[in-house]
């Protein structure tokens, strides 16, 4: 556990300096999610994770969408703001999917993270997961799209099949998990779908990267984003390990 150190600029101008003597760890906060998505999370938290997102120059705060209206207006475009949508089991109705995407971006969320339904990958309804993700892909426009598919809870095929569909779909990530099922992001896994999926569709790691270590080594096995609140947390402390 880190103790919460408040971002003063006086603070945020000596790690900044502390990052700049450690280049690649300025690159990994440039691809990170700095990540919210407790049940519980408050206001007064997730405006520290907005703040800490912008202080350390994250890809986005990704945050529960309840929050995004007033995150939007807090970041005053100083961030893109990420939510999630079918979380964090997916089994929502296509059209559950489809209006809670067009809310979300109506509210300005920029970039969306949404739950496969696992119950078709177990039962072989692949045509039916291609067209949701293909549905949810309309509603989110020019934003950026993020498949989970939660990978902790499939086998290597499915992982394999799926990274073709989010290739065809159009999505622009897939992501390797909600960070709420029995396991997170894995190297073999991210390093599958290397191997599989598209050049033109990125892979975000998430769940469970807790250093800056083993987000070098996501990374360097294909991973384009990170989700996690951890990275920012060590940053804050100091810490580059």
């Amino acid at each position: 556990m880190y103790a919460i150190i408040q971002p003063t600029n006086e603070h945020i101008n000596y790690l900044w300096k502390e990052i700049k003597s450690h280049m690649d760890i300025k690159g990994i906060l440039a691809i990170t999610d700095h990540t919210l998505l407790r049940p519980t999370s408050t206001w007064e938290e997730i405006t520290e994770i907005l703040d800490d997102a912008i202080a350390f120059k994250c890809a986005s705060a990704c945050i529960p969408a309840s929050f995004v209206v007033e995150a939007v207006n807090h970041v005053d475009k100083e961030l893109p703001i990420c939510t999630v949508i079918g979380f964090p089991n997916g089994y929502d109705t296509y059209k559950s999917k489809v209006f809670m995407a067009e809310d979300a971006v109506e509210n300005g969320a920029s970039e969306i993270d949404m739950v496969i339904n696992l119950g078709w990958v177990k039962d072989g309804l692949f045509d039916c997961v291609e067209e949701e993700i293909s549905m949810v892909r309309k509603a989110v426009k020019d934003g950026v799209l993020k498949v989970i598919i939660e990978s902790s809870e499939l086998t290597d095929e499915e992982i394999i099949h799926l990274c073709k569909i989010v290739t065809h779909s159009g999505a622009d990530f897939i992501k390797t998990s909600t960070g709420f099922a029995s396991g997170g992001a894995t190297f073999e896994v991210v390093s599958l779908m290397k191997e599989h999926v598209g050049e033109n569709v990125g892979i975000k790691a998430a769940g469970g990267i807790s250093n800056f270590a083993d987000a070098t080594k996501f990374i360097d096995l294909g991973a384009t984003r990170l989700g996690t609140s951890r990275l920012v947390k060590r940053a804050k402390a100091g810490d580059f390990s």
